[in-house]
């Protein structure tokens, strides 16, 4: 039985960690435990998982076209399942009564999601819910990844303080793939203009 259990570890380790030992406990080669097509498997069925998740946990109507489904779903789950931008930009972030913070049940306050109006000192959460011509927070999405990966103020709100955000962590979200950075600016072309909260 110990046999057992001992090669099970070591095969355990071996799918674990890519590396195989000899008698002695030596490394003896490395081997992969997955090949590149089932490790793009396993990503596609991740992301297909986190589009699933990212319509269930929306909190507005959507409009997009069917081609892009997948990018809206992924751009969902990124920002209100890991990015945690209603918490800045949607002022106030729950609907009354539905403040998981203070132990009610969660609602998102859906008349200004993302609609920006979050006071940071002297700083102001912007909108950044799709303009009239369907551009979150008015940028292009060349302009959106300049902000993302770069803190580009286009709007020099502070120019005492520079051209660069001074709340939003772009430091953080500048290092995510490109890929979620578009789907990230897909679903917020998606979700409705909202003005913040007066």
């Amino acid at each position: 039985m110990r046999t057992y259990m001992a090669i099970a570890a070591v095969l355990y380790s071996a799918l674990m960690t890519g590396v195989v030992t000899n008698a002695h406990g030596q490394a003896s080669s490395v081997v992969q435990s997955q090949d590149a097509t089932e490790a793009a498997a396993v990503d596609a069925t991740a992301e297909a998982l986190e589009v699933i998740i990212g319509f269930r946990i929306n909190p507005v109507r959507l409009t997009f076209q069917p081609e892009q489904r997948e990018l809206v779903g992924l751009g969902s789950y990124i920002v209100n399942a890991q990015g945690g931008c209603n918490d800045c930009h949607t002022n106030p972030p729950y609907a009354a009564g539905h403040d998981p913070f203070r132990g009610e049940p969660e609602r998102i306050n859906r008349a200004n999601y993302l609609a920006g109006g979050t006071q940071f000192g002297p700083f102001v959460s912007r909108n950044i819910t799709p303009d009239s011509k369907g551009r979150p927070g008015g940028l292009s999405f060349d302009e959106f990844l300049n902000v993302m990966r770069h803190g580009y103020d286009k709007d020099k709100a502070h120019p005492q303080l520079g051209r660069k955000l001074q709340v939003m962590p772009w430091p953080v979200f500048g290092k995510m793939r490109l890929h979620h950075l578009r789907a990230i600016y897909t679903y917020l072309t998606a979700i409705p203009h909202a003005e913040p909260a007066r």
